[in-house]
């Protein structure tokens, strides 16, 4: 299908000083951030992180305490959510039991008085976009979980708006539904070029259909990147831990060079080297993190590979993957994911192991109390 007719490209979103106080409480803190017209942007956190905040403020439902809004460089802050030109779309799918499916898809366009015909036709799209041709008919009642959140989108585009807003839209699916609405959702954003401003606490989600994240911590932004700078080079423990996984093991400086490396010494005495994006120094405490992908058993003796030695004390098999936890003694344990198809044998619980990793795969940040 091609782009409906008179589609305007997305508008950029620019968030300055954005914060939000509900009497003392800070629930969102000196937010900025710039949303690429045409891009889907995910802000991504847990509970009480301040994104779906964020997002209402975006969208008008709550006053900011202090900041700007601006919408292609128009600044929306004092302008109620009508005037806004968003469509959003909800969690609870919100579409209107006693009207069928064409009615609740149509109803946006009636308040703004469109004509008949003109509201057939973009209805008819808006059916084709989100693959419900046929379905005209039917109440909300008579439609699966996934079929009424189709219907919810297909509302909140059809007057074509230059930018979406979705509040965890997708999060009463299940896991093979919610995967297949993640595409289908990047399909038609890509489709549309209209901007999206997604918010969820699910990482992976974030990842699957992202163009830039927003990672969200108490009322914050930790980091905003794509999906592989926050993967490949996260700024902080908490980053490195929320959006994917991680291993973690706590050591002291023991010698630095310019470039950023370092020499740890973690509990137990083990040595590893790593890379930091702040100067640390010699007798500095800090915290290592390794994805567990990164971490392969071996026995090869290459001397530039970060390399321990440990016990395996417990194995999940996962289908694609075999995770294993594996003690290290005093220095602590670590998690290594193996993909099965690439396992040269497969351990058993009790298996002395030698593990290895790359050091540019070890991230080190400086050890702060509130982390973790």
């Amino acid at each position: 299908m091609a782009a409906p007719e008179g589609v305007r490209a997305g508008a950029e979103v620019r968030l300055q000083g954005l914060t939000k106080l509900f009497g003392p409480v800070v629930a969102v803190s000196d937010v900025s951030m710039t949303v690429p017209a045409g891009s889907f942007f995910t802000l991504l956190g847990p509970s009480g992180s301040g994104k779906t905040t964020t997002l209402m403020m975006v969208a008008g439902f709550v006053h900011p305490s202090r900041g700007a809004i601006a919408i292609d460089g128009i600044d929306v802050a004092a302008l109620p959510p009508q005037k806004r030109d968003l469509g959003m779309v909800f969690q609870s799918y919100a579409v209107f039991p006693h009207l069928t499916v064409s009615e609740n898809i149509a109803f946006p366009l009636e308040v703004r008085k469109v004509s008949a015909a003109e509201i057939r036709r973009r209805v008819g799209e808006a059916l084709e976009l989100v693959r419900l041709t046929g379905y005209e008919r039917r109440l909300p009642r008579q439609l699966s979980g996934g079929e009424q959140q189709r219907v919810a989108l297909a509302r909140a585009l059809v007057f074509r708006p230059r930018v979406l807003l979705m509040d965890e839209p997708l999060g009463a699916l299940d896991k093979k539904l919610r995967a297949h609405m993640q595409l289908e959702l990047k399909r038609i954003q890509r489709h549309l070029h209209v901007t999206v401003i997604y918010v969820t606490h699910d990482q992976e989600e974030a990842l699957t259909m992202s163009d830039r994240v927003a990672v969200m911590r108490g009322g914050q932004t930790e980091q905003v990147g794509t999906p592989a700078e926050l993967y490949e080079s996260p700024v902080s423990p908490f980053v490195a831990d929320f959006v994917g996984e991680s291993n973690f093991l706590d050591g002291v400086v023991i010698s630095t060079s310019p470039d950023g490396r370092a020499v740890v010494r973690a509990e137990g005495g083990l040595e590893l080297r790593g890379t930091s994006r702040e100067p640390l120094h010699v007798g500095q405490r800090v915290v290592a993190a390794v994805r567990p992908e990164k971490i392969v058993p071996q026995d090869a003796r290459a001397s530039e590979l970060n390399r321990g030695k440990g016990v395996v004390d417990q194995i999940v098999y996962a289908g694609d993957a075999t995770r294993y936890s594996v003690a290290l003694g005093a220095t602590g344990t670590l998690t290594v994911k193996v993909q099965n198809r690439l396992a040269s044998r497969q351990l058993a619980t009790g298996d002395l192991v030698e593990l290895a990793w790359d050091p540019g795969d070890t991230r080190l940040f400086a050890r702060a109390s509130d982390e973790r």
